[in-house]
């Protein structure tokens, strides 16, 4: 018998029944990928406003935006986020059928979102509102970068209930048989992203925080996400099947998740050098 044919029928982790549509009110379908989000801004905005209220965490022991800067730049990110990974799936993983079909644009059933464009549409958003409001940049960065795990934490999750960015085919005896995934065994991906990218990063950002006072270098919370979930996001691209109508990219090992991280963690690695740099300045 076929190894994958044992795997398959000696996999002990069933794939879940749950309904991707958390509530149906009529023709009105509430998905959980569309909570996973609302719960992931919301959490984050009341992380954020935690950490605004300890003076002690801050440059000069004054933090630098107030509670009624958060409440406004609330909208802000989340249109960045929506809009912008939108435009990066479509971009970088969807762009030839959808010249071909520009309706595809609109269909977000055939086709999701980009982390790294959601992460661009938010830094636009960040660098607009700090201008207007003349906060600190950096500062406004470190904020959304320390508690931007939580909404991927959500988002993976809901990636898993949707049964979609699933694992490749494996042997392993935690692994799943999708029900969009084909009769084989595959990594449960999400779960692995969930917990690297979101629970571990984390907790890593909030040791820097409270223990080692990370956010009194503007950039240094923002340098270590950035380098955090690019190191994170490479090694679990190793466990994820690349989206289809892309493949794999030169020779069969590379993906698009690899290459679009590769320059999130020069980025990362700059912040960080450039908040050393200015920390040994002040």
């Amino acid at each position: 018998m076929p190894l994958f044919t044992v795997a398959a029928q000696l996999a002990i982790m069933p794939f879940p029944e749950i309904d991707p549509v958390a509530i149906a009110l009529g023709p009105l379908a509430i998905r959980w990928y569309g909570l996973a989000y609302v719960a992931g801004i919301l959490l984050g905005w009341w992380l954020a406003r935690r950490m605004v209220s300890k003076d002690a965490l801050w440059p000069g022991q004054v933090a630098p935006l107030t509670h009624r800067h958060l409440d406004d730049f609330l909208v802000w990110v989340a249109i960045g986020i929506v809009l912008g990974g939108r435009l990066g799936y479509i971009l970088f993983y969807d762009l030839g059928p959808i010249l071909e079909e520009p309706i595809r644009a609109i269909q977000v059933w055939n086709g999701g979102m980009s982390f790294h464009g959601g992460i661009t549409g938010a830094t636009i958003a960040m660098i607009l509102f700090a201008r207007k409001n003349a906060i600190p940049a950096w500062s406004l960065f470190d904020i959304v970068a320390s508690v931007a795990p939580v909404g991927i934490f959500f988002g993976r999750l809901a990636n898993f209930i949707n049964s979609e960015l699933w694992g490749r085919t494996t042997d392993v005896a935690w692994a799943v048989i999708f029900p969009t995934g084909g009769p084989m065994p595959r990594h449960p991906s999400q779960l692995y992203e969930a917990c690297l990218e979101g629970l571990v990063l984390f907790v890593v950002l909030q040791i820097l925080i409270h223990n080692r006072l990370a956010l009194r270098t503007p950039g240094l919370v923002t340098g270590v996400f950035v380098c955090g979930y690019a190191l994170a996001r490479i090694f679990n691209e190793f466990f994820r099947e690349p989206d289809v109508q892309l493949g794999y990219l030169l020779g069969g090992w590379l993906t698009m998740g690899m290459v679009l991280s590769l320059p999130m963690l020069a980025l990362g690695l700059w912040a960080i050098l450039r908040a050393r740099r200015s920390a040994a300045k002040r």
